[in-house]
């Protein structure tokens, strides 16, 4: 995999070397599509991203992963740049035994070097757990109930659990509200010194505060929850809003543990939420492709997947129908991220009725040619709608399923829309999947797909001159969300009655909705506004001559 013996034998690695001069083409190809382009900039990516940083890099892998980081070490003296301690130790749960993987930490240690561990793994000290302890035992949280608790919890920590509990059914809500009261619990043990059920209004505000501006030890790059450079917070920090869902989430959590007696009062009730601009617009349709921008990524979608690029192999050419699958899949029916990544086979049928044009005569159920299918997926607040599927979107899903060896139109097949093409056979992996050898994917790994995909094709088609600068920004920045927002800014171009884009969005209020027909509307006027001074630039440039001739004919 490294070290191209027969040209490098007199050579030693250097930081400005590139890494193809040094690794095989398969993983240099891996690497550059990151951005790692030399063995220097390799190391500062391993830097800082520590064990885990290969997750980033696909298809890499952890054996791959310990082999590059192995041969780094064995180079460190001529390369002049050291990898840090933790590096080596590759964040693979299928690599290291379960019971060290998922450790208990009882978290602690001082402000500036605190002892962190995510919810699921942390245990926090026995005389800041808010216990109710035997007599010279640890005193209780302040705020504890006196009165009989219709809850079984002997510490802070098992009422979180209780309450968080109550959302096992809803998996997205569960992992906000997680996050959220992880954060307080290791912000109140370590930063106050007190426990959760002692927490005074004073408390609640100064933990406002540092939502706003978190201490530097408790902010990081994103890491897998079990490496040990996790962080709560991200780099960038906290909106205003995000600041304020955080606020309204524990006051709603205080509330609940005061209904259930297990604490007296509710300090986040004398809290307000911090300070919010109220937007002008809720639905960001700015971040919607332009029609012209779809089609070339489409194009370029489709000539990747064609098979015809020489530095791809099969496996990154079936990867990449996996993701034109996924972008059609929001593109042209306007589902959201979550709703595309859980969308079942069982629940897209054909369409067969009425013809969109009176020409066309109905296509045969199952027929390739359907113009129209119909997929049933459950939405926010968990609403059933059924959503329109185009059959250039089935066409693509019927390539991505023979990718994954599966016959898509098998009767009563029940199976994930779509999939990753493989899941290791391990426990960790298996776990995280349910326990399926096929599963879905997670709404965050359906997000990183589709980002993936279009950051490489950023790259590719800045080459092409019909790109605009501009476009090729907003792809850089185009998440998988934008694509529900280019479906609605389409349908409505298209003259699709506002009602019907409101129902297959799932919009609660035909006013959200209508967003996206004064978008539409700004868009027609700001071309005719180009195309009116087209006229007078015209009309300019043709006065002179004409008033030339008139002067010659009067003489």
């Amino acid at each position: 995999m490294v070290e191209q013996a027969s040209t490098l034998a007199a050579a030693v690695p250097s930081v400005a070397h590139p890494v193809h001069l040094w690794f095989r083409p398969l993983i240099a190809r891996r690497l550059t599509g990151e951005g790692i382009a030399t063995l220097g900039a390799l190391i500062e990516y391993c830097n800082a991203r520590g064990g885990n940083w290969w997750r980033s890099v696909p298809r890499i892998g952890a054996l791959r992963a310990k082999a590059l980081v192995a041969w780094l070490r064995r180079h460190e003296a001529t390369l002049g740049i050291r990898l840090d301690v933790d590096v080596a130790d590759i964040d693979t749960p299928e690599l290291v035994p379960s019971s060290q993987a998922q450790a208990i930490v009882v978290i602690g240690g001082t402000p500036h070097e605190p002892r962190l561990a995510p919810f699921e793994r942390l245990a926090v000290p026995t005389a800041l757990s808010g216990a109710i302890g035997p007599a010279n035992g640890p005193d209780p949280g302040s705020n504890r109930a006196t009165s009989f608790s219709f809850i079984r919890a002997p510490h802070d920590l098992a009422a979180i659990h209780a309450y968080l509990h109550r959302y096992r059914d809803r998996p997205t809500t569960l992992r906000a509200y997680t996050r959220e009261l992880e954060r307080l619990v290791l912000w109140a043990v370590i930063a106050r010194g007190t426990p959760v059920s002692s927490m005074t209004v004073e408390d609640c505000e100064a933990y406002k505060d540092f939502l706003a501006k978190p201490a530097p030890s408790f902010v990081g790059p994103k890491q897998s929850r079990a490496s040990g450079r996790w962080r709560p917070f991200a780099p960038e920090g906290l909106s205003a809003d995000s600041q304020a869902y955080a606020v309204r989430v524990l006051r709603a959590t205080f509330a609940w543990l005061t209904e259930v007696r297990y604490l007296a009062g509710n300090p986040w009730s004398a809290v307000h939420d911090p300070v919010t601009v109220t937007r002008e617009v809720a639905v960001q349709v700015e971040r919607a492709l332009s029609p012209k921008l779809w089609a070339e990524l489409r194009r370029a979608l489709d000539e990747r997947c064609g098979g015809t690029f020489r530095d791809q192999d099969e496996a990154e050419t079936r990867q990449w129908r996996t993701a034109r699958a996924a972008i059609l899949l929001m593109g042209d029916s306007g589902l959201r991220r979550d709703e595309a990544a859980h969308a079942r086979r069982e629940a897209l049928r054909p369409y067969v009725g009425q013809s969109v044009r009176p020409s066309v005569r109905p296509s045969p159920e199952g027929s390739n040619d359907t113009p129209v299918w119909a997929l049933t997926v459950i939405g926010k607040r968990r609403k059933q709608r059924t959503v329109p599927v185009s059959a250039a979107t089935v066409a693509a899903l019927r390539e991505h399923w023979i990718d994954r060896e599966r016959d898509f139109d098998a009767p009563l097949d029940s199976a994930p829309l779509i999939a990753p093409l493989a899941i290791p056979a391990t426990p960790s992996a298996l776990n995280k999947h349910g326990g399926a050898v096929e599963a879905a994917y997670t709404a965050d790994a359906f997000g990183h797909l589709v980002r993936q995909a279009l950051q490489r094709l950023t790259t590719e088609l800045a080459a092409r001159p019909r790109i605009s600068p501009a476009d090729l920004v907003q792809l850089a920045n185009t998440s998988a969300h934008a694509f529900r927002h280019t479906f609605g800014t389409r349908a409505v171009a298209r003259d699709m009655p506002i009602d019907v884009v409101q129902t297959i969005l799932g919009h609660a209020s035909l006013q959200t909705t209508s967003i996206y027909v004064r978008a539409e509307q700004r868009r027609v006027l700001e071309a005719a506004a180009q195309y009116y001074a087209g006229d007078a630039e015209a009309d300019a440039g043709s006065a002179s001559p004409r008033r030339q001739e008139g002067g010659v004919k009067d003489l």
